[in-house]
């Protein structure tokens, strides 16, 4: 293809049409989500200049982009036929002895493509399942006394909400400012940012669920428990909810990608009892230099 300019990301506005392109290629194995992509730019402060990232352009139209995570590590959408150019790039700006990019095991065209870089896949066994279900047919939201469901209202929750996330994830960078930041961007809605509430006001549980309005598809990421409240069943509570508004909001499918390796099983089981099911897996597949 001509007439093809590349470009390094210039702020909010590139990251649109990333997700744009997203969306125009979304199927049943599209491996990033619109919300996903908000969630991983904004959470963290103060990350920018670990993230080189580009754009590749025909006619005006985003047809590719690669985000790295120096030293070595790779994100990217890019059709096949572009894939080595993404990847010649990619070589040229990382300083890491090892590189690593992550696709699914469907996606057998850049399979290819990386293996014949010398691309192999990691031995390490760890993988997420990309799984999902429709949103018919859904039981009913059970709370445990006490406990209260129901959806951020607004910037005074933004210090709960990030005190639950932090302990989730502990250690976790995400700060009040960097979560207001997420809040921002599109596709959030504070309808969909689902959480579980204690007796004594805490936020101690959540689901941040994400709208493709396109496609028609929401996106669980993350989803947490705050470490006091663990195995209380508080994270299934606020997924069910959040499923419930996804669907409210129009979506018709909930997708989610969970640990498969028996390293960290329990997300998964969590997901399964909810009806989700598994279908690709990912692949990392590992370079040395």
């Amino acid at each position: 293809m001509s007439d093809i300019i590349m470009r390094p990301y210039g702020g909010p506005g590139d990251l649109r049409r990333m997700q744009e392109l997203v969306q125009t290629g979304w199927g049943p194995g599209s491996r990033c989500h619109v919300g996903e992509l908000a969630w991983d730019r904004f959470q963290h402060p103060g990350r920018e200049p670990e993230w080189p990232t580009m754009l590749w352009e025909h006619r005006g139209r985003t047809i590719a982009w690669a985000w790295v995570r120096l030293p070595g590590g790779l994100q990217f959408v890019a059709p096949d036929d572009l894939a080595d150019e993404v990847l010649d790039w990619f070589h040229e700006i990382t300083t890491g002895d090892r590189l690593a990019t992550t696709i699914l095991d469907t996606e057998t065209g850049l399979a290819e493509v990386l293996a014949r870089r010398g691309y192999r896949p990691a031995q390490d066994g760890s993988f997420l399942l990309r799984m999902s279900r429709g949103l018919d047919r859904l039981e009913e939201v059970e709370v445990p006394d006490g406990f209260t469901v129901r959806h951020v209202r607004g910037d005074e929750d933004v210090p709960e909400r990030v005190a639950v996330h932090r302990s989730a994830f502990h250690p976790s960078r995400v700060t009040e400012d960097s979560y207001r930041r997420v809040m921002r961007a599109w596709p959030y809605r504070s309808d969909l940012d689902c959480v579980v509430e204690a007796p004594d006001g805490r936020l101690v549980a959540y689901c941040l669920a994400w709208p493709d309005p396109d496609n028609r598809v929401g996106q669980f990421e993350p989803v947490g428990t705050h470490q006091g409240f663990r195995r209380l069943g508080l994270a299934r509570v606020a997924c069910l909810y959040a499923m419930h508004r996804l669907r409210d909001a129009g979506a018709r499918e909930a997708l989610v990608y969970a640990r498969g390796d028996a390293g960290h099983p329990g997300p998964a089981e969590l997901y399964r009892s909810l009806g989700f099911r598994a279908g690709a897996r990912t692949v990392t597949y590992t370079h040395s230099r």
